[in-house]
C-alpha cells in the first residue's frame, strides 16, 4: 500500500512539473510580452505629446504678436472717449488666444500614468492646470469685453489691456513648461 502510495506521488510529481514549468513559461511571455506593448504604447503617446505641445508653442508665439498689438493699440486709444472697447478690438480684428493641446498627455493620464516618469508627469500636468487657469482667464476677458462692448472710458480699457497682459503671462508659463518638457 505505501508502495502504491509513493509511486502515484512520484507519477503526480512527473506530470505536475511540466504543467507548472509551462504555466510559468506562459506567464514570462504573456508579462514580456505586455511590457513591449506597454513601451510602444508609451513611445508613440510621447511622440505625440511632443508634437502637440510643438503645435502649441508654435501656436503661442504666432499669436503673442497679436495680442501685444491689441494692447498697443488699447494704450493708444485709451484716453479717446470717441473709441469704444468693440471699436478697438474691430480695429485689430479680434481677439486672439491659443490652442493649447494637451490630448494625448489626458489619454494616458487617464490609463498607464504608472508607466510615465515622474518629472514628465509634473511638466505635463502643469501645462494641463495652466491650460484649465487660461481657459478660465479666457472666459473672463470674452465676459469683460461682451460687458463692456460700449464703454470708451481709459479704465476700461486700461482693465482690458490688463486681462490681455495677464493671458499673455499664462501662455509665456506655458512655454517655459515646453521648453523644460523638451530638456527631459
Amino acid at each position: 500500500m505505501k508502495e502504491k502510495i509513493r509511486n502515484y506521488c512520484i507519477h503526480f510529481i512527473k506530470e505536475i512539473i511540466p504543467v507548472i514549468a509551462g504555466i510559468l513559461i506562459a506567464l514570462f511571455i504573456d508579462n514580456w510580452n505586455s511590457e513591449r506593448k506597454d513601451k510602444a504604447f508609451i513611445k508613440q503617446v510621447f511622440s505625440t505629446v511632443a508634437s502637440e505641445l510643438k503645435d502649441t508653442n508654435e501656436d503661442i508665439l504666432e499669436k503673442i504678436p497679436i495680442q501685444e498689438s491689441l494692447i498697443d493699440s488699447l494704450n493708444f486709444y485709451a484716453s479717446n472717449k470717441n473709441i469704444k472697447v468693440s471699436d478697438v478690438v474691430m480695429k485689430c480684428k479680434g481677439i486672439y488666444i491659443p490652442q493649447i493641446k494637451i490630448n494625448a498627455w489626458k489619454t494616458v493620464s487617464n490609463t498607464k500614468i504608472d508607466l510615465i516618469d515622474y518629472e514628465k508627469i509634473t511638466i505635463l500636468s502643469n501645462i494641463a492646470e495652466v491650460k484649465d487657469l487660461l481657459n478660465s482667464k479666457r472666459e473672463f476677458l470674452m465676459n469683460f469685453v461682451y460687458l463692456n462692448n460700449n464703454q470708451t472710458d481709459k479704465n476700461a480699457k486700461q482693465t482690458f489691456k490688463l486681462l490681455i497682459l495677464d493671458i499673455i503671462q499664462m501662455e509665456r508659463t506655458i512655454q517655459k513648461y515646453i521648453e523644460f518638457y523638451k530638456k527631459q
